[in-house]
């Protein structure tokens, strides 16, 4: 495997930028995916008819079934109502064979710890060039770095709340480092190890160990670490990401998210992460955490210049994961928010994926993943109304109550930053079906009474039942979160 470095990035940076000088004026660009010379196409030999008729009788599905599937055929243009319907209904009768009629949910915070960054990843507008954290640098942007008592007296509080969960996923901080050895091990002077020593910054975010240590002290289940930190926390020394993941689980960590995955087909990631690293890095350091013994998740961020074939090629990468590791506790499908990112802003994309598209993704994400027991639904990325359509397409999981949410919000989302216990009960119980707390790795679970008054979460190490926001109007709440 070639080995990836911060070099790599600045290459891969460079190529991209002249061709997003010539779409930030072309107007033309409405099928962006249309645009690009990509080597994988949504073409098959398969009938839709047939790749239906094995999704129904639970046979695993190729590719190109996948691919028939997640298009309502290839042999049809754009998207046929009639023939999506049956891959939902398809998908929502797995659903219900696989898990039943519960829909999950986890009490828990978000804690991020850094915006600052120089991935340059074209899809994202939650990190800030690491540049303006610079002691000398004007403090004219709207970026944060918080250090290891800070994060531990946000996640303390959240839990004294009774969350459960902290999910942590950062930018990638030159100062950072595994632990201070990492750290002395660095060279500032050599640009591939993408590293400045603490004191050139406004604020030092100490060693990811620390951080780490820091909100597990604090008493939370502690989720975090993804691939692309994992391998931020190897850059410029030889230990694997074997070596990463123990020390951090030494220190606290409890389970893995795996993002940072968009899709994981490297000609799409050339295109829209060429600061990243590769698929096979990432699925690398999947099978590092899962040899370690730490659960992990799955994602996929889709919605932007991807077109279906890789959709489906990256979920058989999961699936192939999935089948060497059993480690994999969700899927969780993330649909691009195209608002205030550089792909948007350079009109490299003018939208992103439909409602039908996001249903279908959903449907055909049950039905390829057969050995992945959970699908998410996202009320961040989506809103009530329509996170709750997808969960009679496929999904199961709820997702989180989310008590501050800044990844999705500063990309444009508009779909609010919490969700109380009661929010769920309603939601859930409106539709039909039985609410459950979860823990991260799904193994504690707690049916709610939709009955109960103004209940909270009864997981985390501190919670009673009180609710998260006790001094938050229950009925305002539900009302506005109604109105999404």
């Amino acid at each position: 495997m070639e080995i990836f470095t911060f070099a790599h990035h600045l290459e891969g940076v460079a190529a991209v930028a002249g061709f997003l000088a010539v779409a930030a004026v072309d107007s033309n660009m409405s099928d962006t995916a249309g645009e690009f010379d990509f080597d994988v196409v949504p073409e098959t030999d398969q009938s839709f008819e047939n790749a239906l008729a094995n999704a129904r009788d639970g046979r695993r599905l190729s590719v190109a079934d996948g691919i028939e599937l997640i298009t309502t055929g290839t042999d049809r243009e754009g998207i046929d109502p009639e023939r999506k319907e049956l891959v939902l209904e398809a998908a929502d009768r797995r659903r219900a064979e696989v898990v039943g009629d519960e829909v999950t949910f986890v009490a828990n915070v978000n804690n991020n710890v850094t915006t600052a960054c120089n991935t340059g990843c074209l899809f994202c507008n939650f990190k800030d060039t690491a540049q303006h954290f610079e002691a000398d640098a004007p403090d004219d942007h709207a970026g944060f770095t918080k250090t290891p008592e800070e994060s531990r007296a946000v996640v303390a509080d959240a839990v004294e709340r009774g969350v459960y969960e902290v999910t942590s996923v950062s930018g990638l901080h030159p100062a950072f480092g595994l632990n201070e050895a990492h750290r002395e091990a660095l060279d500032p002077d050599d640009p591939e190890h993408n590293y400045k020593p603490p004191e050139r910054y406004t604020t030092d975010p100490h060693t990811y160990v620390e951080q780490i240590a820091a909100m597990s002290d604090a008493g939370a289940h502690v989720h975090s670490m993804t691939p692309e930190e994992a391998h931020h926390a190897q850059r410029g020394v030889d230990w694997d990401y074997h070596h990463v993941y123990r020390e951090l689980a030494d220190a606290g960590l409890d389970t893995v998210p795996g993002t940072a995955a968009e899709i994981l087909v490297d000609e799409v990631r050339d295109v829209i992460c060429p600061g990243k690293i590769d698929t096979g890095e990432w699925v690398a350091a999947m099978e590092a955490a899962a040899d370690v013994g730490l659960p992990m998740t799955a994602t996929m961020m889709y919605g932007h210049v991807e077109n279906e074939a890789h959709r489906v090629r990256h979920l058989d990468v999961i699936r192939n994961l999935q089948d060497r590791t059993d480690n994999i506790t969700e899927f969780v499908p993330l649909s691009f928010i195209h608002q205030e990112t550089p792909l948007y802003d350079r009109g490299v994309v003018e939208t992103g994926a439909s409602d039908a598209e996001d249903e279908l993704l959903v449907a055909v994400s049950r039905l390829y993943l057969d050995n992945v027991e959970h699908i998410q639904s996202s009320w961040v990325k989506f809103g009530n109304a329509k996170g709750l359509k997808l969960l009679n397409c496929g999904a199961d999981d709820f997702m989180g109550t989310i008590l501050s949410e800044e990844i999705t919000k500063r990309a444009g989302g508009q779909h609010g930053e919490f969700r109380s216990v009661a929010d769920y009960a309603d939601m859930i119980t409106a539709i039909g079906r039985t609410p459950v707390e979860r823990s991260t790795d799904y193994t504690e679970r707690r049916v709610v009474d939709p009955d109960a008054d103004r209940p909270g979460p009864r997981l985390g190490p501190r919670a009673d039942g009180t609710p998260l926001v006790p001094d938050r109007d229950a009925d305002d709440a539900r009302g506005a979160a109604a109105d999404d």
